[in-house]
């Protein structure tokens, strides 16, 4: 669910770091990061299979299908699903697919026909070739694996979605019968023919909420109306028992002879939940992800990628907006957001410390430390440490401040490294981008 969508409905969600940063844009103004809604966190991001193979377990009736990594293998799987029109979807993260392009010149991620020899040879022109579409990077992502599956004659493309909402106070089934089409703008042109249900934690979905929906979605007979209910009770245990977020269907569909399919969906989870949804969590696919974002979530770190070359290292999110704003405001460009957070430890010091020097677009490091919890004297070890150990060559400027500060400028005055220190923010931002000119 988009900002728009959340604007019209009431629906108030934190929004990741990335989607703030990852537009690859920072304002020159100082301080405007901080009048953003900017929540970070994690998102598991799962492939359209794995989202249907989570729907499947719940008994959500999904089109039948299989997947495939080699040509022979969708020819295979065609063969299995026996159906008279089959579906041939590349699986990206990427939105977009069946307006994309292969870098072999290949037109569309998404194709029907109606044999199996064909879907090989569709399967053939995708995989091992990149596709890119208005959500990819210019090169494109990679394909290295398609769905085949059974095509459905869609008489009706509606919507329907399970999510948290504040205003609510837990969750809230929402539903349109403008489905198949970008939600945000429905909700935005035509508000009304948005419909929504809040969901009693304690009582669950109650049969009357799930009924009233299907019939606002325009369901005309006893047998749709169970049919539909059923479906949307189905996506709310799925919703429930996985942790989720938000469950989005879209389109969450009709078919010719009466019944209703979650053709395609979207499923967000709570990353405070990972530790109790394993095996959900281990369906993510981390191979379209920034392995430094990887390798930073793995020992416990925020890191954001950006496109400029002074490297940051902070503690909170606050101040890590703030030292990009202020770099900004002298010229600079920052080429990340790294947030050791408010607890981490030397030896997690030193991993971000390696995450930043394995960007070869940085060229200097701007450390920036306020010492509440966290004492400047293990950022201090932390940095001496991985500066000694990573070799560096580039210019690094250090600012601490708050608890024991003076025993982590003690140590880096004694440990022979040639660090910058800096008395407060602006000067640390000064001599960062000051420091640039000087390796050039």
């Amino acid at each position: 669910m988009r900002r728009v969508l959340s604007k019209q409905l009431g629906l108030r969600r934190g929004v990741k770091a990335a989607a703030s940063f990852k537009t690859r844009q920072c304002t020159s103004n100082l301080f405007s990061f901080q009048s953003q809604n900017f929540q970070q966190v994690r998102n598991l991001n799962l492939q359209e299979y794995r989202s249907k193979s989570l729907m499947d377990q719940y008994g959500v009736t999904t089109q039948k299908w299989r997947l495939a990594t080699t040509a022979a293998e969708a020819v295979k799987g065609a063969k299995e699903l026996n159906a008279k029109e089959l579906v041939v979807k590349a699986q990206i993260l990427a939105g977009g697919r069946g307006k994309g392009t292969f870098d072999n010149g290949f037109k569309g991620g998404v194709h029907l026909c109606d044999n199996a020899e064909k879907a090989g040879e569709l399967a053939g022109s995708m995989l091992g070739h990149k596709l890119r579409t208005k959500q990819t990077s210019p090169e494109g992502t990679l394909v290295s694996q398609v769905m085949i599956a059974e095509s459905v004659d869609l008489k009706r493309e509606l919507y329907f979605a399970i999510l948290m909402d504040r205003a609510y106070k837990g969750p809230v089934m929402v539903a349109s019968s403008q489905g198949g089409v970008d939600i945000e703008e429905v909700a935005e042109k035509t508000p009304e023919l948005i419909f929504k249900e809040p969901i009693s934690i304690d009582a669950g979905i109650r049969p009357e909420q799930t009924r009233r929906l299907a019939e606002k979605l325009g369901f005309d007979t006893e047998a749709k109306i169970k049919d539909a209910s059923q479906q949307m009770e189905r996506l709310y245990q799925l919703f429930l028992k996985t942790d989720a977020t938000q469950v989005e269907v879209n389109p969450f569909a009709e078919i010719a002879d009466g019944r209703v399919f979650a053709v395609d969906a979207k499923i967000n989870f709570d990353d405070n939940a990972k530790f109790r949804q394993k095996n959900v969590f281990a369906m993510g696919d981390e191979s379209e992800s920034d392995p430094r974002e990887v390798e930073a979530e793995k020992v416990g770190l925020n890191y954001i990628g950006m496109d400029g070359n002074i490297g940051c290292m902070v503690n909170g999110a606050g101040l890590a907006m703030a030292t990009m704003d202020i770099i900004k405001l002298y010229k600079g460009s920052p080429a990340n957001f790294l947030d050791v957070g408010g607890g981490a430890t030397e030896e997690q010091v030193e991993s971000a410390f390696k995450i930043l020097t394995s960007d070869k677009q940085v060229k200097a490091i701007l450390v920036n430390i306020f010492g509440g919890i966290m004492k400047c004297d293990v950022i201090a070890k932390g940095i001496v440490n991985a500066a000694g150990k990573v070799g560096l060559k580039i210019p690094l400027v250090v600012r601490l401040a708050g608890t024991n500060v003076e025993k982590g400028k003690e140590l880096m005055q004694n440990s022979g490294l040639p660090i910058i220190t800096a008395e407060d923010l602006d000067d640390a931002a000064q001599k960062a981008v000051g420091s640039l000119s000087k390796t050039k």
